[in-house]
């Protein structure tokens, strides 16, 4: 089969023509693409000067629309993602393609103390058990961008990926609510070279947004339910307590009560609607 390597890049002008050294001496048969996201120190020139194909985006527009652009340009029936800055180790690559004949993504899974501050690792920490939660499927790194996926299933969700940084989270949850296989491959991250583009909080906010996005999308009762639930649960609370105190049920307890009611029904509405629309997604391709 054959392997498109895709970088997304923005000012990685220092460490990009290593990382595209490594991979040419490890994979001399590979396509190699890098996507400069508009960078301004010369990462293009020096992708090019090392050998990779490279398209650059006339302005910085984010890291998932730098992936998506790299997707569209690949050729190979395998695509490996990994990052310009140096923190994936090439060495790795033959170990995830190896998975990637019987998984539809093999996602290259950092140990914990390979992140770079305690605010990162505990972030991660709770996206990975949150992600976990709602998908009822073991999520080891949620946020890794080191990753192989099958050309052809990749494009099926390109279009609902993001231009940011939360790529990872949107593509990972999009497979695993749509039945799609996942192998984790434990690999360990070296220092980034240079300054994190991630900003942690409104990143990590990000992050969140996509998680709740994803699973009203595929799976709109686990948002719904729950606060529905919670709704019900007030009421009933509220109603015990002003029987007990004044002898009457309140128009609290029945507001509470019949917005429960109102978002379960949303929900079943919304569940049903996107069951109609996944169904015609599988039907057109």
């Amino acid at each position: 089969m054959k392997i498109s390597i895709v970088i997304p890049a923005y000012r990685e002008s220092g460490i990009i023509g290593t990382v595209i050294a490594s991979i040419s001496c490890l994979l001399p048969e590979a396509e190699i693409i890098v996507v400069d996201d508009g960078s301004d120190d010369g990462t293009g020139d020096a992708a090019r000067r090392a050998g990779a194909t490279v398209y650059t985006h006339p302005y910085n527009i984010g890291n998932g629309a730098a992936v998506k652009t790299g997707v569209r340009m690949a050729t190979g029936d395998l695509v490996v993602l990994l990052d310009g800055d140096g923190q994936h180790n090439p060495e790795d690559i033959p170990r995830l393609l190896a998975e990637a004949e019987k998984n539809d993504m093999v996602v290259g899974a950092r140990d914990s103390r390979t992140h770079a501050n305690m605010f990162r690792k505990f972030a991660n920490l709770f996206y990975n058990f949150l992600a976990s939660f709602i998908t009822k499927r073991k999520v080891m790194d949620l946020t890794s961008g080191f990753r192989v996926v099958h050309r052809k299933t990749a494009m099926r969700y390109l279009y609902m990926l993001p231009n940011t940084f939360s790529y990872p989270t949107t593509i990972t949850l999009s497979y695993l609510h749509s039945g799609r296989s996942i192998c984790y491959v434990p690999i360990q991250a070296s220092k980034r070279t240079g300054k994190s583009k991630i900003r942690p909080l409104s990143d990590g906010f990000q992050f969140l947004l996509i998680i709740i996005k994803i699973t009203t999308l595929y799976s709109p009762m686990l948002v719904f339910l729950p606060i529905s639930l919670f709704f019900m649960l007030m009421g009933l609370f509220n109603y015990c307590y002003t029987y007990v105190l004044i002898h009457r049920f309140t128009n609290m307890s029945a507001l509470l009560l019949i917005t429960s009611v109102m978002i379960f029904m949303l929900g079943l509405i919304s569940e049903q609607i996107t069951q109609l629309r996944y169904d015609r997604v599988e039907n057109n391709n």
